[in-house]
């Protein structure tokens, strides 16, 4: 570790400190966000996106079987809650 260390300190000394360090690695990220933008870009591009009519008639299947399994999972639920308390006033104390 302390040779680690002490080579790090020393490879620092040579290349003129960590203020051309700094540099390069913020110009380099700053190169590989505008990159990856570009290419976020060009592939947004290639997406074939659903018709108004598509979304909205999709938006209306997920929200009937929304509702529907709401109300299937309330009486479920009821249905549980009154079998418990049933066998608890059967079976408890």
């Amino acid at each position: 570790m302390a040779t680690q260390a002490a080579k790090m300190s020393k490879e620092e000394s040579q290349s003129g400190g960590t203020g051309s360090e700094l540099t390069h690695r913020v110009s380099g990220t700053l190169a590989n966000a505008r990159t990856f933008l570009q290419e976020t870009r060009v592939e947004m591009k290639k997406v074939t996106w659903p018709s108004r009519d598509d979304v909205v008639s999709t938006t209306g299947v997920v929200l009937a079987t929304v509702a529907f399994f709401a109300v299937y999972l309330y009486f479920v639920e009821q249905g549980a809650a009154r079998a418990v308390a049933y066998l608890l006033k059967r079976f408890g104390s």
